[in-house]
């Protein structure tokens, strides 16, 4: 963006005679504009995007400790049986908050919930009412194996095409071009310009930070610190 401002710059330092005439000026900022316009339109379409992204990522991870909570509180009426089952689930969850980002595979966790959902098969029960509870925790176990993977699935994983970021960023740098050509070449101008770009450039690195859900502006492992709490009780 800076350097399509000072390209401008040159531009209207070299062809000075060509710049002055107000018919250019009008029609150099009509263009610009038109570069602002669709800018506008694509940053908006990119926030929507970026903020579905995350939200689904958020969502995913709710789900996924809501189902372990429910799935521990069944393996309890299974017990002494299923205590190491649920040591393992244990083990899968604190594996899973040690990593910087919730979201992301881990073979050790990835390890401690098949070791949980192997326990669990092993369980012998010949009551028909631990039989249906058993049943009940197998149907759930599922139900997590197949919640972890849609975690996993997204995370790391853009919905914004690398293309259209490219795009943007040049028909940004347009608009900077043409600001540049009808701007004075002088030391208020030139940080204002500073600002400017550095105002947009976080704001579209906040876009793909949220389309990732993997820098600042990772998915929140709350809900895994309150199903922690629920296991451990």
């Amino acid at each position: 963006m800076l350097g399509a401002v000072f390209v401008g710059f040159k531009i209207h330092s070299k062809y000075c005679g060509l710049t002055t005439h107000a018919q250019t000026h009008e029609m150099v900022g009509l263009i610009g504009n038109m570069f602002v316009v669709v800018t506008a339109l694509m940053l908006g379409l990119m926030l929507n995007s970026a903020k579905g992204t995350f939200e689904t990522n958020h969502n995913n991870v709710r789900a996924l400790a809501s189902q372990i909570i429910l799935l521990d509180r069944t393996m309890r009426s299974l017990e002494p049986e299923s205590a190491e089952a649920r040591g393992h689930l244990r083990a899968y969850v604190l594996v899973s908050l040690k990593e910087a980002n919730i979201v992301e595979e881990d073979p050790e966790a990835a390890a401690s919930l098949e070791a949980a959902g192997a326990s669990l098969r092993a369980i012998h029960v010949s009551d028909d009412q631990k039989l249906a509870l058993w049943n009940d925790a197998r149907q759930l176990y599922r139900q997590v194996v197949q919640q972890r993977w849609a975690v996993v699935d997204t995370s790391g994983r853009t919905t914004i095409p690398t293309p259209m970021i490219v795009l943007l960023i040049l028909w940004i740098s347009a608009a900077f071009a043409g600001f540049g050509y009808r701007a004075p070449d002088n030391a208020i101008v030139r940080v204002s310009f500073l600002m400017a770009a550095l105002l947009i450039s976080s704001g579209l690195y906040v876009i793909c930070d949220m389309d990732t859900s993997s820098g600042l502006f990772r998915t929140s492992n709350y809900p895994f610190q309150r199903a922690l709490a629920h296991l451990q009780r």
